[in-house]
């Protein structure tokens, strides 16, 4: 799995304006579930095109999230649309066998992640484990191969995993989304504007970081 997930080289190797160098900063907050796989699709294009993200775990389930299915039904509907933008982007995608079952043990380390300034990270580790690896996430062997990646301790992240008081902030990120009027993840939030959905979130990181270079030629 090393070859999977090498985040560091990729972070060493690609350019990023910085505002202390004359770029605008700009910065946004990523709600995201890791058992969607639209996460997968549209998590990096967000850390690439921000100079701060905060990375906020928010229940699907407490959106009634169309992305993450309860039924064969929905759950054969939203493969296909995600195979659909996964081919679109050229990117790989493979499905965990309990999909689309929740995956809470993975959230709550997400949680721990953010609080350690490592959320991106451990982010994109899990996601890519989970979709284009097909692992299941609340595996601990697996989990703990995402934190690693990441460079987190793996003795505070395996007691993450069990601290379901975590679960109360992730349910609390998702109602203040639900209170904007989100019905699915992602979403980004953008100076007071939330959007949603995994198109408009990377049309909008796409947006921003245009708008940034422009303004830093200014």
């Amino acid at each position: 799995m090393g070859d999977l997930i090498r985040l560091e080289d990729r972070r060493a190797r690609r350019p990023r304006p910085d505002a202390a160098a004359g770029g605008a900063a700009v910065r946004a907050e990523f709600f995201f579930d890791l058992g969607s796989p639209f996460t997968y699709l549209v998590a990096e294009r967000v850390d690439r095109a921000f100079d701060a993200v905060t990375w906020t775990p928010a229940g699907a389930t407490t959106l009634r999230c169309r992305d993450l299915p309860a039924g064969e039904a929905e759950a054969g509907e939203v493969a296909g649309r995600a195979q659909e933008r996964a081919v679109a982007l050229r990117l790989p995608l493979e499905w965990p066998e309990r999909w689309p079952a929740p995956v809470p043990a993975a959230m709550r380390v997400a949680h721990h992640a953010a609080q350690e300034g490592r959320g991106a990270a451990f982010v994109l580790a899990a996601t890519r484990l989970a979709f284009a690896g097909g692992f299941d996430l609340e595996d601990l062997d697996i989990l703990t191969e995402a934190a690693a990646a990441a460079g987190l301790p793996l003795d505070a992240c395996l007691r993450a995993a069990r601290e379901d008081r975590r679960d109360g902030a992730i349910e609390a990120a998702a109602r203040r989304l639900l209170g904007a009027g989100v019905d699915r993840l992602p979403a980004l939030a953008i100076d007071r504007q939330v959007v949603w959905g995994e198109r408009r979130v990377g049309d909008a990181a796409i947006t921003a970081r245009e708008r940034a270079a422009a303004l830093s030629r200014v």
